[in-house]
């Protein structure tokens, strides 16, 4: 649990703990002069149990759990908002301020930079700041949306253009961040290091809600895994793929489905001998053993349950460029990026396109990219270049980005506020603070 009754200091500590508190994981670690994702701890932001057992699994003891079968998960985060300060202080006091953890703090020591989700309600925000400054008692605290700490990556790399000496970390000027993440997709552009508000635009498509309808699917074609929610989304993770003409691949599974090279067998894991489903090529012979039996019989007496995935591949990543194939009254990916723009002075439109920047989870299929590149140059004006890059480590990449800032001394000390100043003036102008009006 975070000591706390110490009085603010007046000086700014050295040691800033950056966390990307995602709906799925955090991402966190302390910030260094020369940041780097190989710093970074990815801790899951639930606290897990299997029903009918007393046994808990708090945030990063889920690396020690063995059996995830019918796993039920209780999450902090909904629809990409912190709405759960009691679970959420469980893991934040056994990963940041327990003794032993990896990433101990003495949060009196420590500054905190913490992301949030764009345009997120007023009264989540102020309990937030309430829990750091009150509960927690950090030292200084800057919190801001995940798109504004991606300003921070050096974008001239990621998108080869010709280096500029840099000498200390600095926003870039424009960027569109599209954040495909666990809850929901956002598209963000970011004009000097800040969101312009009025143009995010939010897809309710996330990588949970691609998860739960391949459950959908599986469970209606093959077998009943609607409770098996850690198990598909490895699934989904190890063999899903955005499709690059995805009428073209519907017809080559329909026509041929062994020559296609789309279908695959998955091996589910049994947690006893194998902790990890496997992809492997598919053998034609495995169907009708699992129609048959309900299992797979090997040649060393091991029954193995096998699922076929064909056009489950990519119709799944599918819904995220086109919704409306299930009937969601929502615009694909890249229309909703040119609404966004559509709120942004046409003056800017020619350098937005011209750095989009993809992170998150969901963006780790293959395949995404390349797709979202091609709808965008369909769809935006002839005379705008377009680029898409994806930022390294994609899920990542906005704590590299926080790190970044934190990296920059004189940057951090004009983006944080100190305890001494909130207990001064309270949580009324803490919101004011982060939206630039410090002072005012």
């Amino acid at each position: 649990m975070a000591p706390r009754g110490r009085p603010p200091k007046s000086v700014l500590p050295e040691r800033t703990l950056v966390v990307d508190n995602g709906a799925d994981t955090i991402k966190a670690g302390f910030a260094s002069k020369s940041p780097s994702v190989d710093n970074c701890h990815v801790i899951p932001n639930c606290i897990a149990k299997v029903p009918g057992s007393q046994k808990t699994w708090v945030g990063a003891q889920w690396d020690h759990c063995t059996d995830f079968a019918e796993m039920a998960f209780r999450r902090p985060v909904q629809k990409g908002y912190l709405v759960n300060w009691e679970a959420e202080r469980e893991i934040w006091d056994q990963e940041f301020f327990d003794k032993g953890a990896k990433l101990y703090c003495d949060p009196h020591e420590t500054n905190l930079i913490l992301s949030e989700a764009p345009n997120g309600p007023a009264a989540l925000q102020t309990n937030c700041d309430q829990m750091v400054f009150e509960e927690f008692e950090f030292a200084a605290y800057r919190r801001c949306t995940g798109a504004s700490l991606n300003a921070w990556h050096d974008l001239p790399k990621l998108f080869r253009d010709p280096q500029r000496t840099e000498v200390e970390a600095s926003p870039v000027e424009c960027v569109l961040v599209v954040d495909a993440g666990y809850s929901h997709t956002t598209v963000t552009p970011v004009y000097k290091g800040r969101p312009i508000n009025q143009a995010v635009r939010r897809l309710e498509i996330g990588g949970k809600f691609m998860t739960n309808y391949l459950k959908e699917m599986l469970s209606v074609r093959q077998m009943d895994v609607r409770d098996e929610v850690h198990m598909v989304n490895r699934m989904k993770e190890d063999t899903c793929y955005v499709s690059s003409d995805f009428r073209a691949d519907m017809e080559k599974v329909r026509r041929d489905p062994l020559g296609s090279g789309i279908v695959v067998d998955y091996v589910m894991p049994d947690y006893t001998t194998r902790k990890r489903g496997e992809k492997r090529a598919h053998d034609p012979t495995t169907k009708k053993q699992m129609n048959k039996l309900g299992f797979v019989q090997k040649e060393n007496g091991v029954h193995e349950y096998v699922v076929t995935l064909g056009n489950e591949r990519f119709t799944v990543p599918e819904l995220i460029f086109n919704p409306s194939d299930i009937g969601m009254p929502q615009a694909g990916l890249a229309e909703v990026i040119m609404q966004s723009l559509s709120k942004v002075p046409s003056g800017l439109w020619t350098i937005m396109l011209s750095n989009v920047l993809v992170v998150g989870g969901t963006p780790n299929l293959p395949g995404f990219a390349e797709r979202l590149y091609a709808e965008l140059r369909q769809i935006a004006p002839t005379e705008c270049l377009v680029r898409v890059a994806r930022a390294g480590g994609l899920d990542k990449a906005t704590w590299l980005g926080g790190a970044r800032l934190a990296s920059n001394r004189d940057a951090l000390k004009e983006n944080v506020v100190t305890r001494q100043d909130y207990l001064e003036h309270g949580s009324a102008r803490l919101s004011r603070w982060f939206a630039g009006e410090k002072g005012k």
